[in-house]
């Protein structure tokens, strides 16, 4: 498949991820069926279905496409497998948890190429300038192809296996949403309010209230997702709450605490100073948004 043309089928097309591979396939010239069992979509081209028990319709559609692209949850891909075993088309998940899939596809014996995708961003933001994660579970030139079509959609393309996916995840997204939602938590026990601290929040505090109304405010299925599916997520929380603790030590002392801060900017390796300026870059347009 290329940007230009074959067939697509995006199972659960009519929800947040699943329409927006819908939208930038078609841009990119595929004829795409969406299949979802929520009904029928704007343009009447979604076949009500379940791909886990699928009609005849289903089946005909899953056989005819070059590209299979599940944006469902995990326990709907899984059950997918049995159906999808001997499509020859390029098969795609895009799951936030990788290990699972990778042992099932395995367990399933499937043959034909399936292709792992982690869109590192919230669907509505689109993949321009934005990272793809990539876990090729079986490879080959379908997939490769595939990823010179997201590549055409602006975004990067990191590939990997799945188990260095699911820990690079956990640092990612489990630990920083653990940070922030545990921070909105805090701050609800300090009984200050967000009138008070909006009037006099330094750059950081805002920046960080903004994270935390941006997750907040979303699904609590897919942020759940992340804390509870992934393999790394209980060690993860467990560094997060034992780096807490450290925190609470070391401001005993100002050497403790010289340490503790040295010991946090060596996580950032040699990156310190160019993320120093971003930092400085985003304060700068956060002051120039509230002046407009």
């Amino acid at each position: 498949m290329t940007a230009a043309s074959g067939t697509a089928t995006v199972v659960g097309g009519l929800g947040a991820v699943g329409s927006m591979f819908v939208e930038l396939l078609r841009a990119g010239g595929a004829t795409v069926t969406v299949v979802d069992p929520a009904g029928s979509g704007p343009d009447g081209d979604v076949v009500v279905g379940d791909i886990t028990k699928p009609s005849d319709r289903v089946l005909a559609h899953v056989e005819s496409s070059s590209v299979i692209v599940l944006a469902v949850p995990e326990q709907v891909a899984l059950a997918a497998l049995p159906s999808l075993r001997t499509s020859g088309a390029l098969v795609v998940d895009t799951l936030s948890v990788k290990s699972r899939m990778d042992a099932a596809i395995a367990d399933a014996g499937r043959e034909g190429e399936f292709l792992g995708l982690n869109p590192m961003f919230r669907p509505s933001l689109g993949p321009r300038g934005r990272a793809v994660i990539a876990v090729p579970y079986v490879d080959g030139p379908q997939s490769a192809r595939f990823l010179d079509v997201v590549r055409s959609w602006g975004a990067s393309v990191a590939v990997m296996d799945a188990d260095r996916h699911d820990r690079l995840a956990a640092a990612t997204q489990v630990l920083t949403h653990a940070s922030v939602l545990a921070f909105g938590v805090a701050l609800a026990e300090l009984g200050v309010s967000a009138d008070e601290l909006l009037a006099v929040a330094p750059p950081p505090h805002r920046t960080l209230l903004a994270l935390l109304a941006r997750i907040a405010g979303g699904e609590p299925e897919v942020y759940w997702d992340v804390q509870a599916g992934n393999p790394y997520a209980g060690a993860t929380r467990k560094a997060l709450f034992d780096a807490t603790s450290q925190v609470d030590t070391a401001a005993e002392t100002l050497g403790d605490f010289t340490t503790l801060m040295k010991t946090a900017e060596a996580a950032l390796d040699d990156h310190s100073g160019e993320l120093n300026a971003e930092c400085q870059s985003l304060f700068d347009r956060i002051a120039e948004g509230r002046r407009e």
